[in-house]
């Protein structure tokens, strides 16, 4: 994904898809559950967040790294544009 082009919930989605289809030799909805259904594994999952931080630029550390938030395409979306928001936090003395 280039820098200039906008980041949106459908190229991000897109984005996941063709990766995890590749990947998987499966047909994908953006609501499928990836864990359960047996898709991906913990080891995938990890390539998964090399390809989202080095896709779209974010980085995913500490408490986003947990499962719920890779359990399918949709939460990955919403993980990946919560991210690049602007940061709102500010550091104090």
């Amino acid at each position: 994904m280039t820098t200039d082009a906008p980041v949106t919930p459908e190229a991000i989605q897109a984005s996941l898809l063709s990766l995890l289809e590749a990947r998987t030799k499966t047909s994908l909805t953006t609501d499928q559950e990836l864990f359960a259904s047996g898709l991906v594994s913990s080891m995938f999952a990890m390539e998964l967040v090399v390809h989202m931080e080095q896709t779209f630029g974010v980085a995913i550390v500490g408490p986003d790294l947990k499962l719920d938030n890779f359990r399918t395409v949709e939460k990955m979306t919403a993980l990946v544009l919560r991210l690049r928001e602007p940061s709102t936090v500010t550091s104090g003395a």
